[in-house]
């Protein structure tokens, strides 16, 4: 309902006293701006009139005000009134006097940006369009009128210009020559307006545009002015229009560089300009740019240094022989000069030169080459924002060689990093010239530089320390410093003790440690915190190692131990200060506590005071950790028993990160100082870490149960303990062995408590192992023991005899034979476990003193359940592991004459191999030779089955005799038979493995034969090829590297759907539709994502979104998911590429959102899409944290799209929080 006030409101509105309308328009807001707020159509029009004929007032507030009750105002009344609103005002701008326009422009930006109907702004634009279009080209309207006409068009366009496509050419042809107007403001607002119009143009039209501008600057006779502008023109719109501008490059950047090149002297605008439509190409067309990458990057390179009123020839490198006083006079009387307007050349192309560094990884070697040496002279730049533009280049270029050299070890000549590396004294001495300027500025960046040199290459300034600490002690010393500078130069040294080896500081430990304690005293706390950091690193560089005395660090005890104590003691300080000094002292304590024995006794207490406060303790129970674990083994008597009550107590806590410390401290404190804490503890202790285990968290059970261990395998524990933890940790212990979940470290773990319990009093090995093969058994009711549990068991059981000895361990080998001899019995279950523990005990344990055990496990092969079958075949490798002569002629053998039985015996072999692999034993020749002949038979077999088995068993021995198998497998990529040619390839992605190993060099040079095959006829092939690019690109990057600009267009072509592989089945009533290249193109896609992480300076992203990602992204469920994967990390790691063709990946990406499965959809079906929903949200997710993604309206439209809905709306928020 209408509020009933409004009549009294506009009353009061149109009085004559000033304050009185002043106060009515504010109620009038007021009321305008509450929820339910209704207008009847009688009030809508006297409203909308007062408020129009408010905003001529007389009064600027009360004019001020009206123009805020627009807003909501357009949200209330109908269109028609917004429409009569817009008329009017716009006649008022055109038409009305002056004092009136701006506020008349004002109200008609504020109407247009609250309209979000599409309806309501259809019909007001036309009437509104031809108006402005008629005020932007009457030759008799003043300039001003002209801007605003201008203004509010642009931010019409910027909105609605999809709204207004039959406007498009008449807008174009009014704004085109606009750009020829004398007037500079006229022509510098008329670049935005086609700048927003352009992102909404078809291509034709945007083709007419630039084809104006190219012509336009074509023209010798221009005016410099007029020149300036439609360069800017061209910036404007590539940077709208994205990696549509592409095809107009080849027009457009010629012209440019010549340009840039031909300018007057004093034309630094034109050069400019010119070199930041260049930088815009560069991060817009980065597919398009390609071609003239090497000449921008030399134009780049020329201006960085255009500075024609300057020379700086007397500028010698004497550096090191000035004293400072003398930098100083210097820099205080550097050159300058207000006219001079050549550093925005230099910054222009310091600028273009960071977006070459970021869009082109695979230029980096060629940069380091021409760029880099300029980029450090550079640093001398005497313009202070344009060196901080440099400073960022050089970053760029740093972060681009840790991005692109990620993951790799060895630093080859060809290595980016090499390169970087023989740079490095001269970054350091130029660097070390900026740390002694005045400006805190240019030291920040000076720093900044430092620090991701020390990231890149982290033991580069072994041999500068010494001439860095001068720097460093003026930063943190220095009166004028700020605490910016501070926090900068203290991040630095902390990166630097980290990451160099402790000896090369000794010399200088003086100087590092006067400064950093004195930061530690300053009363910002985030210097403070940083500088304790700084601390905890120093302690570890002073004593590196306890038992070696080769340098003297008794002098800064005391002085750091003090610095510290002050700051742990206070206790009106923030948070972050005191977990520092809490940490810090716990460095202290556990490195220096032999010569602070008698600081000791006050240092403690406090520690342990830490524990219990809330905020603090989850610090100080890893810092009791870290003195527990010190080899000094101090005196912990005065606080110990307490530190292990608190302890205990937390163990109880709701906070995991706490329980988990706790855990981790406890067991070092236990192993440390077990005879100090008695038996009553321990029990208590055991009792609470008995409710953490289970398999909802396996890093805390993983824990707990070492705890446990070490409990039990404590000598001093007495019997009590043992029976504790059989009543408390043994029945949680026996439900975890049957979590399928169970693996890596806990499974670990378990095994190692089994192990344990059977050594403590009072312990029967029988009833252990009893209760431990019951748990195999499933009741009716849990439906079963998973195949991963069944595996866990069968591996505790075989630790448990081992650890039980040989007579017990002889006992339970003869009880699982004769369960398997049995024929009565009928229980598979049991011979299925059997089974297990038999391979289990095997690999440990040489069996061949139990006679024909091997036939005993052969006779399950003609089980008829297949789980039983393949617990055969695995026991039978594992148990030939254990006695390799005795057992492996058996099973080749048994493969040449048992055909029925060649599958389950090749899984055997590959158990062999695998295990022989990873434990790098050796084979005899002859069976080599044996195991060979018998493989590569198998390499044709029919059944993909057999063939998968055979390339990994290939694969496998490779590792063991690598020269005789690659070039075997080498010869058989030519052979005829295309299942022969797969394997041989499949053989190959098994044998590189993520450790080093001697096949490596013997591979390097025959790789390209293998991969090469992603060209083959057969598709098999070719999949396989791809598995094994995608295979060494994640485990051995610099075996493909090489090969990646050859291979990769054929591993694009492998992610096009082709029609020749989709056929049609006829099922009777219904044909089926089968994609036999779905897993190929799927496979291919998941080779690029692993790509991305470790090849990436090989890879040209943009080539590769358009067409091939974009395709993907619209494929078949299979391939969308590894497509939204790939989308999420070219977002991070090449944003540019991404927003240059942003748009066109909108819309695969909105009809994903937006499927709906069929109404009779099965449950997988409606599951399944929800997970692809997930998947895509999570890919624009990360495109919305790309900055700059808001130019384009299609993506702008499908966010406005997510947020409309609230089902989408809540998976998006949750995904972002994730």
């Amino acid at each position: 309902m209408a509020s009933s006030s409004i009549p009294g409101i506009l009353e009061k509105m149109t009085g004559k006293d000033k304050d009185y309308r002043y106060m009515a328009t504010s109620d009038l807001l007021n009321e305008l701006n509450k929820e339910g707020f209704r207008l009847e159509s009688d009030l809508e029009l006297r409203l909308s009139n007062t408020v129009l004929q408010q905003l001529d007032d007389a009064a600027g507030d009360v004019s001020g005000l009206a123009v805020k009750c627009l807003a909501p105002l357009v949200k209330k009344i109908h269109s028609a009134q917004v429409l009569d609103m817009t008329n009017k005002l716009c006649d008022k701008l055109l038409n009305g006097k002056d004092q009136h326009r701006d506020i008349a422009s004002i109200a008609l930006k504020t109407i247009f940006s609250e309209i979000h109907i599409s309806s309501v702004a259809q019909s007001v634009l036309v009437s509104i369009s031809p108006k402005l279009i008629g005020g932007i080209t009457s030759p008799a309207l003043k300039t001003d009128i002209k801007c605003e006409c201008l203004d509010i068009l642009c931010d019409i366009l910027h909105k609605f210009g999809n709204l207004m496509t039959s406007d498009h050419e008449l807008l174009l042809s009014a704004l085109l020559p606009q750009l020829s107007s004398n007037q500079a403001t006229v022509r510098k607002k008329t670049v935005s307006c086609i700048a927003s119009l352009a992102s909404s143009l078809s291509d034709d039209l945007l083709a007419k545009a630039t084809v104006e501008v190219v012509r336009l600057l074509k023209n010798k006779g221009t005016k410099p002015e007029l020149t300036r502008t439609n360069i800017q023109m061209i910036g404007a719109l590539s940077r709208a229009v994205g990696y549509r501008f592409g095809p107009h490059l080849g027009d457009t950047v010629p012209i440019l560089i010549q340009y840039c090149m031909n300018a007057s002297e004093n034309d630094e605008e034109l050069r400019e300009y010119s070199l930041q439509a260049l930088e815009s190409f560069l991060l817009r067309c980065p597919r398009d740019i390609f071609s003239y990458c090497n000449e921008i990057l030399h134009l780049s390179l020329e201006y960085l240094s255009y500075d024609p009123n300057f020379t700086d020839d007397m500028e010698e490198d004497t550096d090191d022989e000035v004293n400072d006083d003398e930098e100083d006079d210097d820099s205080a009387n550097e050159y300058t000069d207000d006219e001079d307007a050549s550093w925005k050349v230099r910054r222009a192309a310091a600028k273009c030169l960071a977006a070459l560094i970021v869009s082109r990884p695979e230029m980096l070697s060629n940069l380091y080459n021409e760029a880099c040496p300029k980029l450090i002279d550079r640093f001398k730049e005497r313009e202070e924002n344009v060196k901080m533009d440099v400073f960022n280049t050089f970053i760029e270029l740093l972060r681009q060689t840790g991005n692109v050299t990620k993951g790799q070890v060895d630093i080859d000549k060809l290595s980016p990093r090499w390169s970087l590396k023989q740079e490095v004294p001269k970054i350091v001495k130029s660097i070390n010239k900026q740390l002694r300027e005045k400006s805190v500025k240019t030291k920040i960046g000076a720093f900044s530089v430092l620090k991701e040199l020390v990231v890149v290459l982290p033991d580069c300034l072994a041999e500068h320390i010494g001439s860095l600490i001068p720097g460093i002690d003026k930063a943190l010393c220095e009166k004028s410093s700020t605490s910016n500078l501070k926090i900068e130069a203290l991040i630095f040294t902390r990166l630097v003790l980290s990451s160099h080896s402790p000896a090369v500081f000794h010399p200088y430990i003086k100087a590092i440690s006067d400064p950093v304690l004195f930061a530690v005293g300053e009363r910002y706390y985030k210097v403070t915190a940083e500088a304790l950091r700084v601390c905890g690193e120093l302690v570890r560089v002073v004593r590196p190692n306890i038992k070696v005395f080769d340098y003297d660090f008794k002098p800064y005890v005391h002085p750091i131990y003090n610095a510290i104590m002050s700051r742990l003691t206070n206790q009106d300080q923030d948070q972050e200060v005191k977990e520092c000094a809490i940490s810090c002292m716990g460095l202290v304590v556990s490195t220096f506590g032999d010569h602070l024995t008698a600081q000791l006794p006050a240092c403690l207490p406090v520690l342990v005071d830490r524990m219990g406060n809330e905020i603090t303790r989850l610090t100080a129970v890893k810092a009791f950790a870290v003195i527990a674990a010190s080899p000094l083994h101090l005196d912990l008597s005065c606080v110990l028993q307490h530190v292990i009550g608190e302890l205990t107590a937390f163990l109880r806590k709701a906070n995991r990160a706490l329980r988990q410390a706790t855990l981790g401290t406890l067991n070092t404190l236990i192993v440390a100082y077990g005879d100090k804490i008695g038996s009553a503890a321990y029990e208590v202790i055991i009792v609470e870490l008995s409710t953490l285990i289970s398999d909802s968290d396996l890093h805390m059970t993983a824990l707990a149960l070492e705890l446990c261990c070490t409990l039990m395998s404590d000598r001093r524990s007495g019997p009590t303990i043992g029976l504790t933890v059989r009543n408390k940790v043994l029945p949680q212990a026996l439900t975890l062995v049957k979590s399928a979940l169970l693996q890596g470290q806990a499974l670990l773990a378990l095994q190692n408590f089994f192990a344990t319990l059977v050594y403590s009093a009072n312990t029967s090995f029988d009833v252990l192992l009893e209760s431990l093969l019951s748990t195999a058994k499933s009741s009716p009711q849990s439906g079963g023991i998973a195949k991963q549990a069944l595996f866990s068991i069968a591996q505790c059981v075989a630790v448990l005899c081992l650890a039980a000895g040989e007579n017990k361990c002889s006992s339970t080998v003869k009880m699982l034979t004769n369960i398997l001899k049995d024929d009565s019995t009928s229980n598979s279950a049991k011979k299925h476990i059997a089974l297990l523990c038999l391979g289990e005990i095997g690999r440990r344990k040489d069996l061949s003193s139990h006679a024909h055990i091997e036939n005993i496990v052969i006779e399950s092969f003609q089980s008829p359940f297949e789980e039983i079958k393949s617990a055969a075949s695995y026991a039978l490798g594992n148990i030939a592991v254990g006695n390799l002569p005795k057992y492996l002629p058996f099973i080749l053998n048994q493969i040449d004459n048992q055909q029925k039985k060649q599958y389950l015996l090749l899984h055997s072999l590959k158990e062999v191999i695998v295990r022989q692999s990873v434990d790098k034993a050796e084979f005899q020749d002859s069976s080599v030779e044996k195991i060979l002949n018998l493989l590569f038979n198998y390499c044709e077999s029919e059944e993909e089955g057999v063939r998968n088995v055979v390339a990994e068993c290939l694969g496998k021995i490779s590792l063991i005799k690598p020269l005789k198998l690659v070039l075997a497998l080498k010869e058989r990529t030519t052979r005829p038979a295309a299942f022969t040619r797969a394997t041989v390839v499949v053989a190959v992605k098994y044998s590189i493995v993520e450790r080093p190993e001697k096949i490596d060099s013997v591979l390097y040079p025959e790789i390209s034969s293998f991969l090469m095959l992603i060209k083959d006829q057969d598709r098999h092939v070719r999949r396989a090829a791809v598995l094994a690019l995608s295979t060494a690109g994640h485990n051995k990057p610099n075996l493909v590297k090489g090969l990646l600009p050859e291979l990769l267009p054929y591993l694009y072509d492998q992610t096009v759907i082709k029609k020749e592989l989709i056929r049609t089945v006829d099922l009777g009533p219904f044909k089926h539709t089968v994609d036999d290249g779905l897993e190929l193109r799927k496979a291919a896609f998941e080779c690029v994502d692993t790509l991305l992480d470790n090849c990436l300076d090989q890879l040209n992203p943009s080539s590769f979104i358009v067409p091939y990602l974009k395709s993907g992204l619209d494929d078949h469920y299979d391939v969308k998911m590894p497509c939204h994967l790939i989308l999420s990390k070219l977002a991070d790691k090449c944003p540019s590429a991404i927003l240059a063709v942003l748009d066109s990946l909108v819309d695969p990406l909105q009809k994903t959102v937006t499927f709906r499965p069929k109404q009779d959809a099965v449950k997988q079906e409606v599951d399944r899409n929800e997970d692809m929903i997930r998947s895509a949200l999570r890919a624009i997710a990360s495109l919305n944290s790309i900055s700059g993604g808001d130019c384009s309206h299609k993506f702008k439209n499908l966010m406005a799209e997510i947020a409309k809905s609230p089902p989408l709306w809540e998976k998006y928020c949750s995904i972002r929080n994730e």
